[in-house]
């Protein structure tokens, strides 16, 4: 008799690190719910983002392209494009699944549905966090209360239906995001509500507690010196645009890191809530869960905050987690590069279907199949053995004017490539990820490490290539 075909739930963070979740190894946040992913499905150690800000990584994931091929590239309110991409939520409906998108869309700021769900529940451009108002399969509604706590009920709700077809729920909080104001050409303004905002029950969570300092959290000019591409940006962030900005979120402080943490809170809350209600329905184990963030987030590393876009760890690095016993071995660790446009192409193998020619992600399943332990290094025979991570520089944050890059990430090594800055790649950056994982030894002008340059150069090339279908 054959198996039935599994539910699939994507849970998406917004701005979430790597490491912003208890078994992710934060050092103080209490997350029992999310911390059950990791304890009875796999961490996935080395999971990624290829342009590490909201709406391309969003259209990666749905999509399974890169940011060069699905052709969101920024913030910038492309709303008709984000009604076309070729999201993979269109093939699960060829393939007899009830589908569902339930909170931030991000890609256009229309809250309008997309094609591709059977439920839809989103809001216009980043949304509120108090009071938010809500379009319901394109009629809006005005909600009372915090984001978070009605976007766990939402979900829970549509999980409740009855039903005789299998589902996709791709399920989308506004949090660790902060309130903010959005303009069609992606500038940024942190909205008068005043950028982070908690539950009032959670208000006094963590109230001492500290996030250690790593030694890439260094000055300015320290960064500029070691990395001298990024001296003219540093430079221009002195203004009062950005000062306002930095101010209102109190950029890089242990205040800001409590409050994120305190947000997260009633994220974990409603994944127990989720727990429950699949449990109640006798779905649990027959749902493919998978919870990730959609790009890094920066404490003041390489004295970047509040930030994402960059190639550093800090920025591309996501939490990445998946729970499903019929093929996930329970506590598996997975030190394979993972893209997060493998979500797309696992979704439909899943649901019985082919990925498509276009798709430019790979399956995750054959991980699952040859469980836990990984190839010497961590890279498996016949798995990806680097990836392209592409940012275009946009007018969200003026002092990132001119900041272009394309890098390449392997293993060991990563190469950053600054496009509009230096003649012939002098002011690009080197890392050797093995003896220097805090990226502090800008190996690009070292005679000995030629050869690797050299190499990486040429393997950037190719995947450039590849991602735009070239």
């Amino acid at each position: 008799m054959p198996q039935r075909k599994p539910n699939l739930l994507v849970i998406l963070i917004d701005d979430l690190r790597y490491d912003e979740f208890g078994a992710g190894g934060h050092p103080y946040m209490v997350t029992p719910n999310i911390d059950r992913l990791a304890r009875e499905g796999a961490l996935f150690e080395r999971a990624f983002h290829t342009t590490p800000i909201c709406s391309p990584n969003r259209a990666s994931i749905v999509t399974g392209q890169y940011a060069s091929r699905h052709g969101i590239i920024d913030n910038v309110a492309r709303d008709a494009m984000s009604h076309r991409l070729p999201n993979y939520h269109l093939e699960l409906q060829r393939l007899g699944y009830e589908t569902a998108h339930i909170g931030k869309w991000h890609m256009g700021n229309d809250g309008m549905p997309r094609p591709g769900y059977d439920t839809w529940v989103s809001y216009d451009g980043h949304g509120k966090l108090m009071n938010p108002r809500l379009n319901h399969g394109g009629k809006y509604v005005q909600h009372d209360g915090y984001i978070t706590d009605i976007m766990n009920g939402l979900a829970v709700e549509f999980l409740e239906r009855k039903r005789t077809k299998p589902f996709s729920l791709f399920f989308a909080h506004k949090a660790v995001h902060p309130d903010a104001e959005q303009a069609a050409d992606g500038t940024l303004r942190i909205s008068a509500q005043g950028g982070y905002v908690v539950a009032e029950r959670h208000r006094d969570l963590y109230r001492d507690a500290l996030f250690p300092a790593t030694p890439n959290m260094m000055s300015p000019e320290e960064v500029a010196r070691r990395k001298p591409a990024w001296a003219e940006a540093f430079a221009m962030k002195g203004g009062a645009t950005a000062q306002e900005i930095l101010s209102a979120l109190k950029s890089g402080s242990q205040d800001e890191i409590r409050q994120r943490a305190r947000m997260m809170a009633a994220v974990d809350e409603g994944m127990g809530a989720i727990f429950a209600t699949l449990e109640r329905q006798g779905e649990l184990d027959n749902t493919f869960i998978v919870f990730l963030g959609d790009n890094g987030f920066f404490f003041g590393e390489h004295a970047l905050g509040p930030e994402r876009r960059f190639a550093y760890e800090e920025g591309i690095r996501s939490p990445f987690l998946v729970r499903w016993p019929r093929r996930v071995k329970a506590g598996t660790r997975v030190r394979d590069l993972v893209i997060c446009q493998d979500i797309a192409p696992t979704m439909i193998e899943l649901a019985g279907g082919r990925p498509g020619p276009q798709i430019q992600g790979r399956s995750l399943l054959p991980l699952f199949a040859r469980g836990s332990k990984p190839a010497r290094k961590g890279s498996r025979e016949g798995w990806r053995k680097s990836f392209l991570v592409e940012y275009w520089a946009e007018q969200a944050m003026p002092w990132l004017v001119g900041m272009t890059y394309k890098a390449v990430r392997t293993d060991r090594w990563k190469l950053i490539h600054w496009v509009n800055r230096g003649r012939a790649g002098e002011l690009d950056e080197l890392y050797d990820l093995d003896s220097d994982p805090y990226e502090l030894d800008n190996l690009n002008r070292s005679r000995a490490a030629g050869p690797v340059r050299e190499r990486l150069r040429r393997e950037l090339r190719r995947l450039v290539g590849d991602a735009m279908g070239l």
